[in-house]
C-alpha cells in the first residue's frame, strides 16, 4: 500500500503549481497616456481607454493594438471604457466636461451621448449587466452620489431614481472603473476619503444598504477603490503611499450586517486599484505597487508582479486576462 503523505503532498504540488507559475508578460507600451479603462470581451477582442482622448483595441488576444486619439477630444480622461464587441463599445471620461461617447464602428467614428458642463459632475466608472442595461457613477452632488442609468444600450442616460446617501468627505474613485459593479440583480459600490464603504442594493434598488470598511480610510487618498461581484473581494488603501502594506484588501461577508466587521483585511504588496476574479477560485489585483494573487477570497495574497499597472480585468467570454497602467502600458498575465 502507497504512503499517503507522499500522494497527499504530490497532489499539493498539483494543484498550486500553475497558480505559482504566473507572471505578466508585457504586450505595449511607450504611448502618452495613462490607461484606466479596460474592457475584455473575448480571448481575442480587448479595449483600453486613457488620458489625452486615447482608446486602442485588439483583435488578436492583446498582440496588435490599433491606437487613436479621438478626434475632437484629445484633452478627455477616459477612466472606463465598455465593450460589447469589435465593433461596439462606450467609453466614459472624467473631469469637468464628463462625457459618454459611443460607437459602433470600431472606434472608426464616436457619437456623444451624454455632456455635464457642471464642475461638480465628476464620473467615476460605468459597468453594464447585459448589453442594453447599465450605469454610469459619479462623484456626490448634494451629498447624494451620481448614478446614471442606462435601458438603450447608452444611447441615451437619465438620473437614477433612487442615488445612494453620502457622508460628508465621502467619494469613489475613478481609478480603474470597478468602484462601480453590477449584475443582473445587484449594485455594489465601493467608496474611500472620510469614510470606506460598501454601498448595496438588490433590485428593484429601492433601498441601499452600507457597510463601513476594514480597509485604510479618513483622507482624500484612502479608502476602497475596486471591488469585484459576486466575489465581494475589496482592495485599496493609500494611493499617496503605494508601498503601504496596511489595510488595504478584505471580504465582505454576505448578507451584510452594519454592525459587523467584514472579514481580516490581508497584505497584498501595496496599495491595489483594482480586483478581478480570474476564475479557480483566484482574485488578481493590482496597483502602483505591483500585481499579486489570491487563492482564498482576499485573505492572503502573493506578489506576482512589480511592475505598475492600474486595471486588470478578465474576458467575459474567455479566460483572457489583460492589465493596464501608465505610458500606454498593457499586460498579458500567462500561466
Amino acid at each position: 500500500m502507497p504512503h499517503i503523505a507522499p500522494l497527499i503532498f504530490a497532489a499539493f504540488l498539483f494543484f498550486i503549481g500553475p497558480a505559482r507559475a504566473q507572471k505578466v508578460e508585457i504586450l505595449d507600451q511607450g504611448k502618452p497616456t495613462s490607461l484606466r479603462g479596460l474592457s475584455v470581451v473575448d480571448d481575442k477582442t480587448a479595449w483600453v481607454s486613457g488620458s489625452k482622448g486615447y482608446i486602442a483595441h485588439t483583435t488578436d488576444g492583446g498582440h496588435t493594438w490599433q491606437w487613436q486619439q479621438v478626434p475632437g477630444y484629445e484633452q478627455a480622461d477616459f477612466r472606463d471604457i465598455e465593450a460589447f464587441s469589435d465593433k461596439d463599445a462606450i467609453v466614459m471620461s472624467s473631469g469637468t466636461p464628463a462625457l459618454i461617447l459611443k460607437t459602433t464602428d470600431g472606434g472608426v467614428t464616436w457619437k456623444l451621448k451624454y455632456r455635464n458642463d457642471d464642475k461638480a459632475c465628476f464620473l467615476d466608472a460605468i459597468d453594464f449587466d447585459g448589453p442594453k442595461h447599465g450605469f454610469a457613477l459619479g462623484d456626490p452632488i448634494n451629498k447624494k452620489f451620481l448614478l446614471l442609468e442606462t435601458t438603450d444600450a447608452g444611447e441615451s442616460w437619465h438620473p437614477f431614481t433612487n442615488m445612494p446617501a453620502a457622508m460628508d468627505g465621502e467619494a469613489a474613485f475613478a481609478a480603474s472603473g470597478t468602484c462601480l459593479r453590477v449584475n443582473k440583480n445587484d449594485i455594489g459600490i465601493v467608496t474611500g476619503g472620510s469614510v470606506a464603504r460598501y454601498l448595496s442594493a438588490t433590485a428593484p434598488y429601492k433601498k441601499w444598504n452600507a457597510a463601513v470598511l476594514p480597509i485604510k480610510q479618513g483622507k482624500e487618498s484612502q479608502g476602497a477603490f475596486s471591488v469585484n461581484l459576486p466575489g465581494f473581494v475589496f482592495v485599496g488603501g493609500d494611493y499617496a503611499n503605494s508601498k503601504d502594506t496596511v489595510k488595504n484588501a478584505g471580504h465582505l461577508q454576505i448578507p451584510l450586517n452594519p454592525s459587523a466587521p467584514y472579514g481580516a483585511a490581508s497584505i497584498p504588496s501595496g496599495f491595489q486599484s483594482c480586483v478581478e476574479y480570474i476564475g479557480d477560485g483566484a482574485n488578481l489585483s493590482t496597483g502602483t505597487s505591483g500585481s499579486n494573487i489570491s487563492t482564498d477570497s482576499g485573505q492572503t495574497w502573493r506578489q506576482i508582479d512589480g511592475e505598475s499597472f492600474n486595471v486588470c480585468r478578465k474576458s467575459k467570454q474567455g479566460k483572457l486576462v489583460l492589465l493596464a497602467g501608465d505610458k500606454g502600458k498593457i499586460g498579458l498575465l500567462k500561466n
